[in-house]
């Protein structure tokens, strides 16, 4: 066990439980292959839910030369959008954090889908969304 992971009794009160999955992009579903091209946060506790995406261009023409780039970059956007709320939601507008979350982690079979959800505890949820990003999808 790191360091990192070892949680001290003066730590445990100020760090909240959040919530994420990745969201990946399966550009040929036949086959099954995906790339890591975002991740999604929610933490309850400060009704936070946010999204940060990063499409590596590249390593998608290379699963799928003919891969709709604009197009998933749109739907990338539309998850970054419905976690921010207001008119960028659409539909989920008056919907708070973890119903717009939990719409977000709902299994689907499109291009653009997310993965399982894992938990972690955190002081700043938006701040663990971007070490998230640069962990698992950049």
């Amino acid at each position: 066990m790191t360091e990192r992971h070892i949680i001290r009794p003066s730590e445990a009160n100020t760090r909240d439980v959040f919530e994420y999955a990745l969201l990946r992009v399966v550009p040929r579903v036949e086959r099954g292959e995906c790339i890591n091209a975002g991740v999604l946060v929610y933490c309850r506790a400060q009704s936070y839910v946010g999204a940060r995406t990063h499409l590596d261009e590249a390593r998608l023409l290379a699963l799928d030369p003919a891969a709709d780039v604009a197009g998933i970059r749109a739907a990338l956007g539309a998850v970054e959008g419905v976690c921010a709320g207001g008119a960028a939601a659409g539909q989920a507008a008056d919907d708070d954090a973890g119903r717009r979350f939990r719409w977000l982690i709902a299994p689907r079979s499109t291009v653009v889908r997310p993965g399982p959800v894992h938990t972690g505890l955190t002081v700043d949820p938006a701040a663990e969304t971007e070490r998230l990003l640069d962990l698992l999808v950049r």
